[in-house]
Order: C-alpha cells, then sequence, then structure tokens
C-alpha cells in the first residue's frame, strides 16, 4: 500500500490563542477558590493516575457577567476549530458545528501530573466525545509535558499553545510530572 501523500499525519492540530487570554484565564482560576476541587480521573480521586486542583465549567455559565473571560476563550476555541477543519476539509460537512460540554481549568503543583494513559472517549458516557483539546495557559515551569503514546511524541508546554485531537484510543496520552512551579491548561471536548 503506497501513501500518496509520503507523510504518517497524527492528526493533533496545533494554534495559538493570545497569551493575555490565557493570564485571564488564570487569574479566574485563582480568584474563585470556592469551585475548586480535587482532580478526578475515570470519576474517582487517585493521586497515583492524577494529581491536580479542577474547575468545572459548564457551558450554561458563560452568559454570566464573570465568566466573560471564559465565554471569550471560547471563541478562540472556535477559531481554532475552523483552522482545523481547514486542515481537514472532510469535517467540514459532517462536523460543521460541534458543542462543548463541561469543560476543566485545572492546576498542577510541583509533583502534579495526569500520569495514566488515558483516550478521552473510553466508556458509554464518554462516547459523544469526537475531539479533545487542550490550550496551555503558562509555560513558566519545568516538566508537564504532554505525551501521546501511539506516537512517541512528546509536547512541550507553550503559553496559548492549543491542541485538538481525536478523542480515541488512537491518541492515548498522559500529562507528565511538574518538576517545578505551577502548570495550569484549560481542557475539555468537543461533542
Amino acid at each position: 500500500m503506497t501513501n500518496k501523500k509520503n507523510y504518517n499525519p497524527n492528526f493533533i492540530g496545533s494554534f495559538l490563542v493570545e497569551q493575555e487570554l490565557c493570564k485571564k484565564v488564570i487569574t479566574f482560576f485563582n480568584e474563585n477558590s470556592e469551585l475548586h476541587r480535587q482532580g478526578l480521573s475515570g470519576g474517582k480521586i487517585d493521586e497515583n493516575k492524577k494529581k491536580s486542583t479542577d474547575l468545572v465549567i459548564f457551558p450554561k455559565n458563560l452568559d454570566q457577567t464573570n465568566f466573560v473571560t471564559l465565554h471569550e476563550y471560547i471563541e478562540e476555541l472556535n477559531k481554532c476549530y475552523k483552522l482545523y477543519k481547514k486542515e481537514w476539509p472532510y469535517l467540514n460537512e459532517p462536523f460543521e458545528k460541534l458543542d462543548v460540554g463541561p469543560f476543566n481549568i485545572q492546576k498542577y503543583n510541583e509533583g502534579g501530573h495526569f500520569s495514566k494513559i488515558h483516550s478521552e472517549r473510553e466508556s458509554l458516557s464518554s462516547l459523544h466525545r469526537l475531539f479533545a483539546f487542550m490550550t496551555y495557559l503558562n509555560d513558566d515551569f519545568e516538566g508537564g509535558e504532554t505525551y501521546f503514546l501511539h506516537y512517541d511524541l512528546f509536547i512541550k508546554p507553550q503559553t496559548g499553545k492549543t491542541l485538538i485531537w481525536p478523542a480515541e484510543w488512537t491518541h492515548a496520552h498522559r500529562g507528565d510530572i511538574v518538576k517545578s512551579g505551577t502548570k495550569y491548561i484549560i481542557t475539555g471536548w468537543l461533542d
């Protein structure tokens, strides 16, 4: 079998959002500590798999004035998805418009991680997920790379770098340990 394009795509799109917006999202996270909860993996707390502090955002809240920064983020994410569709034109018709469900802002202190290899579509409750997205909100820390198992690909965090990838098992990944500093990301799914 011959690959006419002579390349092996990994279907991971990489885009940039404004660094100033990333700072505003971090500020929102830090100013809303009453919404924080311990990070979950598979709906359970297990610090061997994931050690983080999370803040869940529900789309119904985005129209509230105190959520304006996150509404702005979703607008930027939509621009990234449109660029992703330009790269993969097949997506234009069947996936013209996707919805964003609840999503997370996550904080990983030194020693924090999501070291369990996982994909974003592993159970009946997550079958609606088509794509995952993640934006690195800062990069002033050491470690914390994202590793995609099947591509042997390490993604180095960069403020504003936004990744979009298929939610399937083909994109099993993990978040490596933060060696020093604090890592912030925003992550969720396109349904």
